[in-house]
């Protein structure tokens, strides 16, 4: 019972702040709303207590594991035993199997194989979201191709776009994850836990959208998804997703050096001065949104903490956060506070986002710079709405 009470407060305080900031409250079409709730209710319930879902999971994580281990292959023969000794774990078994993925990827996409996935499922979203069809595919696009690369599938129709749907389009690549980097997450998080995000987010995305920025479609742009590699031959085609999965690679790993090294500084600097770390503080900013997650209020200050962190600097500052407290932690509090973190909304990716629309369309990156901190906040909601349903279906 406690668990109906804490979702319907979480319904309630994700409601009334994405009300807060709505662009018209009008035209909030409630009917589409619910059904995209109940649906995201029996898919959590689906992924994290049936048996079928359970094994679906486990299929997929054990397909992912096959691919971490071809991945390990190529590793292991460019830094010797490296990875056998434990050395450089990071480095090895979280980030560099991206540029494997990353591979796999471009190869679906040059076979028109994604397109097709893409269209398909987009095409079955978008009647039950009461969303434009580009705003389903967009959906499915940002979930497999990452939230930069994404953009170059519509770059064509970015000028034609309305600050509105721009706002839809890049607050659904902040709130969903690319599918390039999943094999990382399941390094750090239960596996149940990051596949179960993947599809909670994109519908929690199409919910606080609809409430944050409803409108009607009339009359939908041209629909034609670009061949991204138009006129490239395979091992070109090839050759660049292999350098892309490398540049993200590095670029996650350059931002966690960063990232790590100041959170440690400025924590040293409020034990010496407050008595208190800054993670702690922020603890206390998030304590009331991890208890009305469900989160049990005695773990909910080290949980706060570790969504702050994730927030100012990134998912996997917060998963490595996670992984040093989760053995303290209780099972539904660990799922909570998985689910939450599974998702790019953080400060950084405000540039990501625009910088990567910018490159295609410098007006409409201007726009997307305008809003950035309202992407944030939306995304952020999404995030909790998620969590709040993770924790609706998840055991005491």
């Amino acid at each position: 019972m406690s668990h109906i009470l804490h979702f319907a407060l979480a319904l309630v305080v994700v409601t009334l702040l994405a009300l807060l900031v709505s662009s018209d409250r009008k035209s909030i079409r409630v009917r589409f709303i619910i059904q995209l709730l109940v649906i995201e209710v029996l898919l959590a319930w689906f992924f994290l207590n049936s048996e079928v879902g359970l094994g679906f999971v486990k299929g997929f994580a054990g397909f992912f594991d096959k691919l971490l281990g071809f991945a390990a292959q190529g590793t292991s023969f460019v830094f010797g035993n490296m990875n056998d000794k434990g050395l450089a774990f990071f480095w090895l078994n979280v980030l560099c199997p991206i540029v494997f993925i990353s591979a796999l990827i471009g190869i679906l996409q040059h076979f028109r194989i994604l397109p097709v996935v893409i269209r398909a499922i987009g095409t079955v979203l978008s009647k039950v979201n009461g969303m434009g069809k580009l705003e389903s595919f967009n959906a499915v696009s940002s979930l497999i191709l990452g939230q930069s690369e994404n953009f170059i599938a519509y770059k064509d129709i970015l000028g034609k776009m309305s600050q509105r749907r721009m706002y839809t389009m890049a607050a659904t690549a902040m709130s969903t994850v690319s599918m390039s980097i999943v094999g990382a997450y399941m390094t750090m998080l239960q596996p149940k836990y990051v596949v179960a995000a993947l599809i909670l987010n994109m519908f929690s995305t199409f919910i606080v959208l609809s409430l944050i920025n409803p409108y009607r479609i009339e009359s939908e742009e041209d629909l034609k998804l670009n061949d991204l590699h138009q006129g490239q031959s395979f091992f070109e085609m090839l050759g660049e997703y292999i350098l892309a999965g490398f540049k993200v690679a590095v670029i996650v790993a350059a931002m966690l050096i960063g990232f790590i090294a100041l959170i440690s500084a400025i924590n040293a600097l409020f034990d010496t001065i407050f008595g208190i770390s800054f993670q702690g503080v922020l603890g206390y900013v998030f304590y009331p949104f991890a208890w009305v997650m469900g989160v049990p209020s005695a773990e909910a200050l080290q949980v706060g903490s570790i969504m702050a962190t994730k927030l100012v600097s990134n998912e996997f500052v917060a998963m490595m956060d996670l992984q040093k407290i989760a053995a303290t932690l209780s099972p539904r509090a660990e799922g909570i506070l998985s689910v939450f973190l599974v998702s790019f909304a953080n400060f950084s990716s405000i540039g990501i986002v625009a910088g990567a629309i910018k490159g295609l369309n410098e007006e409409q990156g201007n726009v997307v710079s305008r809003f950035g901190l309202k992407l944030l906040y939306g995304s952020t909601l999404v995030s909790v709405l998620s969590a709040s349903i993770a924790g609706l279906v998840l055991g005491g």
